[in-house]
């Protein structure tokens, strides 16, 4: 009966999120209390659980997401990300040129929110479309799967980010783990899959053709690449670090303390200040509006999230949560596929990839315990699972379907299946880290 209980909770959320257009947040508000109630949590209770799940998941949380957010926003509007392009550009030429784009992609996605970097590629792509007169869903996807990848592997990204946080996981280890895995899934989605879309016929509007900003305005090349890449050279030097300082207590500490999420963020955003805004002339206060800007962007995921927390905690106090652990566990099934299973599923019926991966570590967090399976590729698995075959209930298929100017069949015959393949591929790269660990 516990079990049919929390499945009709799921339900509800997913049905208040599709069915009622209610805002996620408060579809996990309204769902986490009605499962409190259901399941026997004190009603005095309810409300400090919410509290407290709320508190408990953002606590580690706000700092990453809104400072990565800001970098992202400063990469942005500095022109960085299209220095990034057009060097891509140049050195991959027309023949390989689907390559450039996939490599522009993942070196942008890594600082960008997915939505962030989807608008600020469009103009590259539909430029490089005119200008080589090639298929634009041939030249597009496999950009935007590099987007895709790092948006659901990859911390500090919302999603991973909040799952290192619930499994207790190392960042380092899961960016390393997750480059590792996300590589072969950009492929096969990206470049590879294309080549069997090039007869879709995608005739983008001319209104999301932005202009784009003349090259004088642009940073240097090293500028650009340095800074944008910084988080991911901090953590992965830091990661290193600690595995050769095990016998030095000061270097270890030095290196746990620079290796946190919260301040790799915040050197690289004071970094970015400097290298992508002051010593270019920019004034501090338009600087700062950047920023403002860039937290209102997150605001409402940083809410979601938070709501996510919400049901975690529910399910943690009215004790179903071990209770699913303990069925889970005795699965005939790897905990890793059983992870992206449940957030593959979630993905489908709900539509988001964030509300996916982080009901999914609600349900799945005592497993982890339970089994003691790798934190690090569960992380990585759950995120794979919540890219599954995106549809009409996500908000990023009807931005590629009206951007490409393409019809729903051809939308789900490119965009679907290349998330899906991405999501497939990911979770073969985690079971095979996982057998040769």
């Amino acid at each position: 009966m516990t079990l049919i209980t929390i499945f009709l909770c799921i339900g509800l959320l997913v049905l208040l999120i599709t069915w009622g257009k209610i805002n996620p947040f408060l579809a996990f508000l309204i769902a986490s209390i009605v499962a409190g109630i259901c399941m026997g949590v004190p009603l005095a209770n309810i409300g400090k659980s919410l509290q407290k799940g709320i508190g408990d998941m953002l606590g580690s949380l706000v700092i990453v997401i809104s400072l990565g957010a800001m970098l992202g926003k400063i990469v942005a509007e500095s022109g960085a990300a299209q220095k990034i392009a057009s060097v891509m550009m140049g050195i991959f030429g027309k023949k390989y040129i689907h390559w450039g784009l996939v490599c522009t992609g993942f070196i942008i996605g890594i600082p960008l929110f997915y939505n962030v970097g989807f608008v600020l590629m469009i103009p590259l792509i539909f430029s490089v479309v005119n200008q080589y007169k090639l298929p634009a869903v041939y030249l597009g996807l496999p950009m935007l799967a590099s987007l895709s990848v790092a948006h659901g592997f990859l911390p500090p990204h919302p999603s991973p980010a909040a799952l290192v946080a619930q499994f207790n996981a190392n960042m380092g280890l899961t960016l390393i783990y997750g480059l590792a895995i996300a590589i072969p899934a950009i492929i096969l989605g990206g470049p590879v899959f294309a080549t069997t879309l090039k007869k879709i016929d995608s005739k983008p509007l001319e209104s999301f053709q932005n202009e784009t900003l003349p090259n004088e305005q642009l940073p240097s090349t090293l500028n650009s690449f340095l800074t944008s890449l910084l988080p991911v050279f901090l953590l992965g030097f830091t990661t290193v670090l600690t595995f050769q300082a095990k016998e030095n207590e000061s270097l270890k500490a030095f290196s746990s303390f620079i290796g946190d999420p919260a301040i790799v963020m915040l050197i690289s955003l004071i970094v970015a200040t400097f290298t992508l805004g002051l010593n270019r002339g920019v004034s501090m206060k338009k600087i700062m509006g950047f920023y403002s800007d860039a937290v209102k962007d997150v605001s409402m995921i940083i809410l979601i999230i938070g709501g996510a927390g919400a049901l975690k905690q529910i399910l943690i106090e009215s004790g179903v949560s071990d209770e699913i652990a303990g069925i889970l566990k005795d699965l005939p099934f790897n905990p890793l596929i059983t992870g992206w299973f449940v957030a593959a599923i979630i993905r489908v019926c709900v539509g988001s990839a964030t509300v996916a991966g982080l009901t999914t570590a609600g349900i799945i967090a005592p497993m982890v315990i339970q089994t003691g399976v790798n934190p690090e590729l569960m992380v990585l698995a759950i995120g794979s699972g919540s890219l599954m075959f995106s549809h009409v209930n996500d908000p990023g298929f009807w931005l590629f379907k009206e951007y490409f100017n393409l019809s729903i069949k051809d939308t789900l015959r490119s965009w679907s299946m290349m998330e899906s393949i991405v999501s497939l591929v990911g979770l073969l790269g985690v079971l095979f880290i996982n057998a040769m660990m």
